[in-house]
């Protein structure tokens, strides 16, 4: 018999399994992923943080995410545009986050790619709403998820083009489930309706103002 795609916590709450398994999963599952984020600053740190996860489980990147957001000056763009090589030394001395020198450089380039991304379209949340994904029916089982889509290879494909790094296929769809640009709550899942709702609000709200 195949495991249980959907799990009810201790406090009666059904979750997605991997919300259930940690209660630093839980508060994730419950109050971030899905949900829709459209400020520039954000969404970039959200696609950073999917970037370091690469390899790893993403509870190492939750329980280090104040560590990488004081590393990165809060994942200001403006402010990680400009760091040097002597942040990329710091970087790598701070047991606060993942030391991968790759990723790290990668994480400033793209923000100077972000600054200019920004200054073409007006925010990085109209760039990000061009891919946001069509309904479709609410998986049921875990095998129902996804590891990408079209429109995440469209999105990577076009980042990749304008200069991002560590931005493939993967980790743009994560980073898009992440973000409210697709959602991918399991049939049953307390929080799957809700996230939906909030979803088609902000992202028809972020297109219209490109």
């Amino acid at each position: 018999m195949p495991p249980a795609a959907v799990i009810r916590g201790d406090d009666g709450v059904r979750r997605c399994w991997w919300g259930a398994s940690s209660a630093e999963y839980a508060r994730y599952h419950d109050e971030e992923w899905g949900r829709p984020v459209t400020a520039d600053d954000a969404l970039y740190e959200r696609l950073c943080l999917e970037g370091f996860q690469a390899g790893l489980a993403w509870i190492t990147i939750l329980r280090k995410r104040e560590g990488f957001r004081a590393a990165f000056a809060g994942f200001r763009i403006e402010e990680v545009a400009r760091f040097g090589r002597r942040d990329v030394a710091r970087l790598m001395r701070d047991d606060g986050i993942v030391r991968n020198r790759l990723k790290i450089e990668a994480a400033i380039e793209n923000a100077r790619r972000a600054l200019e991304l920004r200054d073409e379209l007006g925010s990085l949340g109209a760039f990000f709403a061009q891919f946001r994904e069509g309904r479709r029916p609410a998986p049921l089982r875990r095998g129902d998820l996804l590891a990408t889509t079209p429109s995440a290879v469209a999105m990577s494909r076009e980042l990749k083009k304008r200069g991002f790094r560590f931005v493939g296929p993967t980790t743009v769809y994560a980073t898009m489930q992440a973000c409210g640009l697709v959602n991918d709550h399991l049939a049953g899942c307390a929080v799957r309706a809700e996230v939906g709702r909030e979803q088609r609000e902000a992202w028809a709200a972020a297109g219209s103002s490109r």
